[in-house]
């Protein structure tokens, strides 16, 4: 039995990212090394997140995970390679920071609840953000907040916005020293969660040495860089997906001719390019760049054999939706991007949301939810143009999308500064839901 006062508990927050270039494929499955860079944008935290909490304890027994309330097989391979890295890394930062290494707390075993507040296992990254989310707060196991304090200096560890009395956050950029290190370990976990480690436009670099440790995450910009820019998540399926990313990228690198012409020969020059896109604030290059990447990921799951399909026939009518949109303007105005699922991502800029969600509204009205059909950022109603729901020239599909989220980009992942939002009690058990 824990005993009634933990070693050390950390609680910490990751957002989600996709991918505007997708990864998919590994040279190394056990490094988790890509076959191609990545390029991501991070979304806000006030909208999509991960919140994990770990606790170690000299008297827990074994190592134990709940995600969303049910516990876990803490046996998964690379969960246990996450905790593994964690571990060293921590050793190796208390060695070198205070001379003063905490065997005891080291060889702890840990307890770890994570939340999400999106659906998970649907295309939305949720691996990413929880692993991103594990490695921040695992490794802040030791030390914790108080001893960063100490040994860094309060500049390198600063509160931040202060959103309740008594409650502060940490940006991992304010702990010196910790993403570049931190970058590797996530990967190991799942190769996206090392882009969730930073805020704004992230380019997961493929790297080039065996040992993967050139295959890390940057910030290409950060969070306020295109404060004009919107996402809007639009929610066809919460179910899980029926091929997991893992077994569907293995097959894709046996069999997909196209996987290897498209890493080797397309991604490259689109990386520089989006970079610039961003760079720049260009918006229909890089909505169009968005969109092509996206179709030409899907391609290369319909080239695998057997075939993979992660878009279903609403994710197909939302495409056409977009175009129809785009073509009855004259310009490129909204973009759309798939993950590993049907649940689109729409980027535009913040002056084209409110005719796009009518346009939405239009294509799949809600059911019984119209209520909460709009969820996150407030988007101020707008009436449907004739021309413009002639120019769509779609019969409704009541219920087609279930809801939408509305975002920008966002932060990187945060420490929380405050006991009252840990998700394990005392005894390393999660509290009772409220």
């Amino acid at each position: 039995m824990a005993s009634e006062k933990p070693l050390a508990a950390v609680t910490c927050t990751a957002p989600v990212n996709i991918a505007v270039i997708k990864y998919w494929g590994k040279r190394d499955e056990e490094l988790v090394l890509p076959i191609n860079s990545s390029l991501s944008v991070t979304l806000h935290q006030d909208q999509l997140k991960t919140t994990t909490t770990a606790v170690i304890s000299k008297d827990f027994t074994e190592d134990r995970i709940w995600l969303n309330g049910r516990e876990e097989d803490v046996g998964q391979p690379r969960l246990q390679a996450c905790l593994r890295e964690i571990r060293c890394l921590a050793r190796k930062r208390r060695n070198s920071r205070d001379g003063d290494p905490l065997p005891s707390s080291l060889s702890c075993k840990v307890h770890v609840a994570s939340v999400n507040n999106f659906p998970t296992a649907a295309g939305l990254a949720s691996s990413a953000a929880g692993y991103a989310c594990l490695v921040a707060a695992g490794v802040g196991l030791s030390p914790v907040i108080p001893v960063l304090k100490r040994l860094m200096g309060e500049k390198h560890c600063r509160p931040g916005v202060q959103d309740q009395p008594g409650q502060h956050t940490y940006t991992l950029a304010r702990v010196y020293g910790v993403e570049s290190d931190l970058s590797e370990v996530a990967r190991r976990g799942s190769g996206s969660a090392c882009r969730s480690l930073y805020g704004g436009f992230v380019e997961w670099q493929m790297g080039e040495q065996a040992d993967g440790k050139d295959s890390i995450a940057r910030q290409v910009a950060p969070e306020s860089h295109w404060p004009e820019l919107r996402v809007l998540i639009l929610v066809v399926s919460a179910e899980k997906k029926l091929t997991g990313s893992t077994v569907g990228m293995r097959a894709s690198v046996e069999t997909s001719p196209l996987l290897r012409f498209r890493a080797e020969s397309v991604v490259p020059a689109r990386m520089a390019e989006m970079a610039r896109c961003i760079r720049e604030r260009d918006f229909p290059s890089f909505a169009q760049l968005t969109m092509k990447d996206s179709n030409q990921f899907h391609a290369t799951c319909l080239d695998t054999f057997p075939p993979i399909s992660y878009l279903n026939a609403i994710s197909w009518r939302i495409i056409h939706l977009v175009h129809r949109f785009n073509a009855h303007h004259g310009d490129t105005k909204v973009a759309y991007t798939f993950d590993a699922g049907p649940n689109a991502v729409i980027f535009t800029l913040d002056d084209t949301v409110a005719e796009f969600v009518a346009a939405v509204w239009h294509g799949f009205p809600p059911g019984s939810n119209g209520d909460t059909f709009l969820k996150g950022l407030q988007v101020r109603p707008a009436p449907l143009s004739a021309e413009l729901q002639a120019a769509l020239a779609m019969e409704p599909t009541p219920g087609g999308v279930k809801y939408i989220i509305v975002t920008q980009v966002g932060p990187g992942p945060q420490i929380l500064d405050d006991p009252c939002a840990h998700l394990l009690g005392p005894d390393g058990l999660p509290k009772p839901a409220a």
